[in-house]
C-alpha cells in the first residue's frame, strides 16, 4: 500500500526544523493558561451558530478586501478543496470498514503532501507577515482580553495552527501504524482513532478559514493603512 511507503519515507514528524521546533514547543494547555484562555472552549465541532456573523462584519463584502488579503482568501479556497476531498476519503475509509484501496491511498497521500508543502507554508506567511501587526492593531483598538498579558483573536488563530500540526501528525501516524498491525481488533481501533483525528482536523480547518475570511481579514482591511497592506503584499 502506498500509505506504507509514505510513512517510511516522508513523515509528518520529519518536517523541516522550523515546524518541528514549533510543534516541540507547543503545549496547548500551558499556552492557554499563560494567556488566560484555559476556561475557553473552541471546539471544531461547534454548532451552526459558530458560522454566524454578528455586528457590522456580516455586511462586509469579500471583494472589498485588498490584494494581499484576497490572495490569502484564494489560498483558502484551494485549501478547502483539498480538505473537502480528504473528508470524503476519511468517511469512505470508515464506511469501508477501514479497508484501504488505491483510491483512498491516493487521496490520503495527496492531502498530506499538500498539507506539508502548501498549507503549512500558508500558515507561516500569516504568522510572519499578518499576525504580528494585527495583534498590535487589535490591542490598540481595544479588541483584546481584559487581563494581562492582553490576548486577541490572533492568539486563537495561532493556537489553531499548532493544533493543525498535532491532529495531522496523529492521523498520519495512526494510519501508518494501522496498516502494520496484524491483530484485526487492534487495527480497527487504531484506524478509528486515525479517522476521528482526521475528521476533527477537517472541522477545525473549516471553522478556522471561515473565521479568518469573515472576521480577521475584514478587520485587517479596516485597521491597516494602505502602506501597511502594500508592505504585506510585497512580502507575500
Amino acid at each position: 500500500m502506498k500509505i506504507i511507503d509514505t510513512v517510511t519515507g516522508k513523515r509528518l514528524d520529519g518536517l523541516d526544523k522550523k515546524t518541528q521546533a514549533q510543534l516541540a514547543k507547543s503545549d496547548p494547555v500551558k499556552r492557554n493558561v499563560e494567556k488566560g484562555l484555559e476556561d475557553e472552549e473552541y471546539s471544531p465541532m461547534d454548532p451552526p451558530e459558530a458560522y454566524e456573523l454578528t455586528g457590522d462584519l456580516k455586511d462586509f463584502k469579500m471583494e472589498d478586501l485588498s490584494t494581499p488579503l484576497q490572495a490569502l482568501v484564494h489560498e483558502h479556497e484551494e485549501g478547502m478543496k483539498m480538505v473537502t476531498a480528504f473528508e470524503a476519503a476519511m468517511i469512505a475509509f470508515r464506511d469501508n470498514q477501514f479497508q484501504l484501496n488505491e483510491g483512498l491511498n491516493d487521496a490520503f497521500t495527496t492531502f498530506f503532501s499538500y498539507f506539508e508543502d502548501e498549507f503549512l507554508a500558508h500558515n507561516r506567511r500569516e504568522e510572519k507577515y499578518l499576525f504580528p501587526i494585527m495583534h498590535e492593531r487589535l490591542i490598540a483598538s481595544g479588541e483584546h482580553s481584559k487581563g494581562e498579558p492582553k490576548t486577541t483573536a490572533v492568539d486563537l488563530f495561532e493556537d489553531d495552527h499548532v493544533k493543525f500540526i498535532q491532529l495531522a501528525a496523529l492521523c498520519f501516524n495512526f494510519l501508518g501504524l494501522g496498516v502494520r498491525l496484524r491483530d484485526p481488533r487492534s487495527q480497527l481501533l487504531v484506524m478509528d482513532v486515525a479517522v476521528n483525528n482526521g475528521l476533527e482536523l477537517v472541522e477545525l480547518i473549516k471553522l478556522h478559514i471561515f473565521r479568518e475570511d469573515h472576521t480577521l481579514f475584514p478587520l485587517a482591511q479596516r485597521l491597516l493603512s494602505l502602506e501597511e497592506l502594500a508592505a504585506i503584499e510585497a512580502k507575500l
